[in-house]
């Protein structure tokens, strides 16, 4: 059993009734007036699964802590176990009783993303062997280039070719990690200009979601995914890749995703940065507690409503918070009823840093290929970059 928590309101009513839209109250007065729940949880594959990897990757920040990392690790430990119990076999379905709100469509993203952190904390083959298992069901998918909350196929293929190209292993798992290695290959070249997979607004903006609202959110992430992988092609002397017969150089990528964070900063049709307090125009509408309730006004869940509701522009700036973003025509519309377009979400801004923290290092900060698999044996000798041939 785990604990879960999804806004205020009862998951076991099968209500998918936005509840948080419906109470509008200063955050700091929410506790209080309407108490957000704690649910338990017995059939949670994928929120386990994320759960670990979380803890895993956090256990490895803070190795030099070493009881709080190893306490981390233990806890991913428990939760891995918890997810992976007869590999989802038991489990009659992808949902859980509670994903009423953010339902998963699948857990075995979750599984691998967590088995590749736990061995990086680790150092135990056993997460090895399970995330290159041939029979795992994890590749493959129309939308699966595409990093969101709901979708770890990228990252996780992402993370295992890190390990592919900076420890360098053979026999049995060589051939699952190339597997996954030429499958970000295709994954970075359906971001490029000129492929067909996803289109663009007249602005330039990639529709990762194929012209549905938010789109920011999956913007941002692959930003940070291709600078991510342009930083370990560069650390392997490795100046680009083929998609095809066509080569594209590793500053193709970092244009990829330069272009479409200065269409998010203000570089697009509108003239207008998506990200609150920065430039001088940014949304004004923003659908966030803080930002538009004044100071100082308590008030209830259904009095605050008005405020929700209000014509009048936010009193407060949310700065750093960035909007879900454009239309597929690169419209906007700045209004607090028009939530697709203006609301800030905690996925979205994690991107958004992400992406902004990657490209700031650009030729500064190195890529420490050992630091990250400090907890990784010398099961193999590591594989020296071979010469690179046209």
């Amino acid at each position: 059993m785990i604990a879960s928590q999804v806004g205020g309101g009862d998951p076991s009513l099968k209500t998918t009734n936005p509840h948080d839209l419906h109470c509008w109250m200063r955050p700091e007065d929410i506790a209080s007036n309407d108490p957000r729940e704690v649910y338990n949880c017995y059939e949670c594959p994928a929120l386990a699964g994320e759960m670990a990897a979380a803890l895993a990757s956090a256990s490895i920040v803070f190795k030099d802590s070493q009881d709080y990392s190893r306490k981390l690790v233990q806890g991913a430990e428990v939760l891995f176990k918890f997810a992976t119990r007869e590999q989802g076999a038991k489990f009659s379905g992808v949902a859980d009783p509670f994903s009423v709100y953010y339902n998963s469509n699948g857990y075995w993203d979750e599984f691998v993303w967590a088995g590749a952190w736990l061995y990086c904390a680790t150092g135990s083959s056993s997460y090895l062997q399970f995330v290159t298992d041939p029979s795992v069901p994890f590749t493959g998918g129309p939308d699966r280039n595409v990093l969101s909350w709901n979708n770890k196929h990228v990252e996780a293929q992402l993370l295992l070719t890190r390990m592919r190209m900076f420890l360098g292993y053979g026999y049995p798992y060589e051939e699952m990690l190339r597997r996954f290695q030429n499958q970000v290959d295709k994954i970075m070249c359906s971001y490029l200009p000129g492929f067909p997979n996803f289109s663009r607004t007249p602005g330039g903006l990639i529709q990762l979601n194929h012209g549905k609202p938010g789109t920011l959110q999956y913007v941002v992430n692959a930003a940070f995914l291709t600078t991510l992988y342009t930083d370990y092609l560069e650390a392997l002397n490795t100046p680009g890749m083929y998609c095809g017969p066509t080569f594209h150089e590793n500053k193709d990528l970092r244009s990829f995703a330069k272009t479409q964070m200065d269409y998010i900063l203000g570089k697009n049709p509108r003239r207008m940065s998506y990200v609150v307090g920065f430039d001088d125009r940014f949304p004004q509408h923003v659908l966030h507690r803080g930002a538009s309730i004044p100071k100082n006004k308590k008030t209830s869940c259904h009095a605050g409503q008005k405020w929700r509701d209000s014509l009048k522009p936010n009193p407060n700036i949310i700065v750093g918070a960035m909007a879900g973003g454009p239309d597929r025509n690169d419209g906007f519309r700045d209004s607090h009823s028009n939530y697709n377009y203006t609301e800030p979400t905690i996925a979205g801004n994690a991107g958004l840093v992400a992406a902004l923290v990657a490209l700031s290092g650009e030729g500064t900060a190195g890529n420490d290929r050992n630091n990250m698999f400090y907890a990784v044996p010398p099961m193999f000798t590591p594989r020296l970059p071979s010469p690179w041939i046209p």
